[in-house]
């Protein structure tokens, strides 16, 4: 996996930096960003929402705020109310019944999860197999374990995981399987029968799966499907979510793991020693937020949805060939049919030629020529903002 830069100083004769880091500078998004603000750019490269999530969960933030409830360390494992509301959201869209004080653990964000597992399941030199492109989180935290990464490639147009690449991939050193499903930042969801394929070959080589659910209600095309549901697969599977993408409050870095009393202690005890706590008031806003009806998860749904056809139809109407994404809230484009072949030189020069950011898929590779020519944009923003940005791209490279 490429980066944008690495810190090369020495003390001493050695390096400063953690070799197992070597090559993991400044991620992306932190570039990206810093270009659209120096140029006034439309930022369609990292994924946040330009407007805030529902009115009432805001409030409730401030009212635990005033009530002095989280102002002090939470609990370790997460505030009781939240991991009660968490247990109940797993049973109500998911069917999946989780003992609250045993098998829910709230993290800083789906991303401290994330490290907190790797940290927790892994010896060094054991393999982790993920679907590449993968969000680049993944390469870090398995980096700082010690582990290896094991690419299985995802490829155009559908970016269907191929199950029998997969099967050959598992070695006698592979230990996890790190999930995303919807997948950033393809879009991919992962069917009924792929996930039964998966799940089969975990059992059959005892495998545990650690599953990045952040996305579970931005799934368009399809239904999302939890791993953790199939046969066997409960008491070997860590499943990952967040608020952050459903209510639309990424600054708060609420996220929790499901998974059994063993698998959560695991994962606590190494994250207790990352954060130990986090975002104590917002703790009980979320838990406020998991228990909206339905018609928010599906008016929320539907607003994502037509912003990814807005979007995608003023890229393809701009030239470029659009992957259309089943989930998430990013489009997946090849540069090509505009004579473009190197997607990072691309979206360096988008902010200067259009007044646009995006961020270039092959950073998310571990071998970048296999989505060299591929562009991601989000669509996570203002249906104003996306129609302006649409215009700006279809004057600098449509007919």
């Amino acid at each position: 996996m490429t980066t944008t830069g690495s810190p090369t100083g020495h003390v001493g004769g050695r390096p400063l930096l953690n070799r197992r880091l070597d090559g993991l500078g400044t991620t992306i998004f932190a570039e990206m960003s810093a270009l659209a603000t120096a140029t006034g750019s439309i930022n369609l490269g990292q994924g946040f929402p330009d407007t805030d999530g529902p009115d009432s969960v805001r409030e409730a933030a401030v009212r635990a705020l005033r009530e002095g409830k989280g102002n002090q360390y939470p609990p370790g494992p997460g505030v009781p109310e939240l991991r009660t509301a968490i247990a109940d959201h797993q049973r109500r869209f998911h069917g999946l019944t989780f003992d609250p004080d045993t098998e829910v653990l709230v993290t800083a964000g789906a991303t401290e999860a994330i490290a907190a597992a790797m940290l927790a399941l892994l010896e060094p030199g054991d393999e982790v197999i993920a679907f590449e492109p993968f969000y680049d989180s993944y390469a870090a935290c398995i980096a700082m374990a010690g582990a290896a990464r094991v690419p299985l490639t995802l490829r155009a147009p559908d970016f269907r995981p191929d199950l029998d690449a997969l099967r050959d991939a598992v070695t006698p050193r592979t230990r996890l399987l790190l999930l995303n499903s919807p997948h950033n930042p393809t879009g991919m969801v992962l069917t009924p029968d792929e996930l039964t394929a998966i799940a089969e070959l975990a059992c059959e080589r005892d495998l545990l799966v650690v599953t990045d659910e952040v996305y579970e209600h931005l799934v368009f095309d399809g239904v999302h499907h939890p791993i953790a549901a199939l046969p066997g697969m409960r008491e070997r599977t860590v499943s990952i979510s967040s608020a952050g993408k459903t209510f639309s409050f990424t600054g708060w870095k609420v996220g929790w793991v499901t998974a059994s009393p063993a698998l959560v202690a695991a994962v606590r005890t190494a994250k207790q020693y990352l954060t130990y706590v986090s975002a104590g008031p917002f703790q009980y806003a979320i838990a406020e937020a998991l228990r909206l009806p339905d018609s928010y998860f599906d008016g929320f749904r539907a607003d994502l949805r037509a912003k990814r056809d807005l979007l995608g139809d003023g890229l393809r109407a701009a030239g470029f060939e659009v992957y259309r994404p089943q989930g998430t809230y990013f489009i997946t484009t090849d540069i090509t049919p505009l004579g473009e072949k190197d997607a990072y030189a691309f979206c360096r020069a988008l902010p200067e030629r259009c007044g646009v950011v995006a961020v270039p898929n092959s950073v998310f590779y571990d071998d970048p020529d296999a989505g060299r020519s591929q562009v991601r944009f989000t669509f996570c923003k203002r249906e104003d903002v996306l129609t302006q940005a649409v215009g700006r791209l279809r004057k600098a490279f449509g007919d």
